[in-house]
């Protein structure tokens, strides 16, 4: 009987170098890399803004340097994609800088995404629409790379797990993680308002309702962003839930969204405050606010009447 020989040959680095030389040849080093070489993570999701914290950073890199090395991950030809450091990289060309002191390592698409993902959530100010897409990103790796600790394996319960985890390593529930994630499905312009809660701009609209418009499709979400522009306001949770049920009864035209959306909704009626100290004279201590409201209106009213009959006898 023929025997086939199992032969494992040595290499050269195993016949010329010591075990120990190879054991550091395979840690991980800070390399410096030419800033040009290094190139954005694909389909980043954090917005990096050059903004007054962005310009300290870069006035902090231009006198000591980058403190923090980026890490990369290599790609073919011999350049380099950013994994972790982008905001470190914008400071250093801001400052000038030609190079950034960075660990390479390599990593698969989704190793890749998930570390991205977690190392911008450390950021103090995140706009709903970076949390958005780096949720989704970060799920749907986690979701190939069959990330899973339980023993099952029906689909609905991965799914949940794989959400719950994302919230738990996010500091945000499953329920809020899956709410974010929901925006990826909204026209750029309606996220852009969502966004605006944040950063304090002009037109605003809250979380759920920006959830409940994201089920409609493209075209109904146009509807809503032009009566938006034409009405000068943004639609409440109620009136989104409306707009979900009209869609889901194939009912929700152009004239229908401008009919809800054209509702004096309770936050938008404008108010007009009295002084107590003014007003509380009239009034025993402790009469219910409803009660002085009340009271205040009847007696403009008398007092209307007076000025008629005053006008009518001249």
């Amino acid at each position: 009987m023929k025997k086939e020989l199992n032969l494992n040959l040595p290499t050269a680095d195993d016949l010329f170098t010591t075990q120990a030389e190879r054991d550091e040849a395979n840690l991980e080093k800070v390399v410096i890399l030419p800033l040009s070489e290094i190139s954005d993570f694909q389909n980043h999701p954090f917005k990096v803004r050059v903004d007054a914290d962005m310009l300290e950073m870069s006035e902090s890199i231009k006198k000591v340097g980058v403190l923090v090395p980026g890490l990369v991950r290599p790609k073919e030809g011999g350049s380099y994609e950013m994994v972790a450091g982008h905001r470190r990289k914008t400071a250093s060309e801001l400052a000038e800088l030609e190079t950034m002191p960075c660990i390479v390592r390599n990593l698969t698409d989704d190793e890749a995404t998930i570390i991205m993902v977690d190392s911008n959530l450390q950021r103090e100010k995140i706009l709903p629409s970076e949390k958005a897409f780096a949720y989704k990103m970060k799920l749907d790796a986690m979701k190939r790379q069959g990330q899973r600790t339980d023993l099952t394996s029906r689909p609905m319960v991965e799914k949940s797990f794989s959400v719950e985890t994302v919230g738990k390593e996010a500091g945000e529930s499953a329920r809020q993680v899956h709410r974010f994630i929901r925006l990826t499905e909204l026209l750029p312009e309606l996220l852009e308002m969502v966004d605006n809660l944040i950063l304090n701009e002009k037109p605003q609209i809250a979380l759920r309702p920006a959830v409940e418009l994201s089920y409609l499709p493209k075209e109904q979400q146009r509807y809503v962003l032009t009566a938006i522009e034409s009405e000068a306001c943004t639609p409440s949770h109620d009136q989104t839930l409306r707009m979900r049920e009209k869609s889901k009864e194939g009912v929700l035209d152009e004239d229908e969204v401008f009919s809800i959306m054209q509702e004096e909704k309770p936050n938008q009626v404008e108010q007009f405050k009295l002084p107590k100290d003014k007003i509380s004279r009239f009034f025993a201590p402790g009469t219910p606010a409803e009660k002085i409201q009340s009271d205040i209106v009847k007696g403009l009213e008398l007092l209307r009447q007076r000025e008629r009959h005053r006008n009518d006898a001249r």
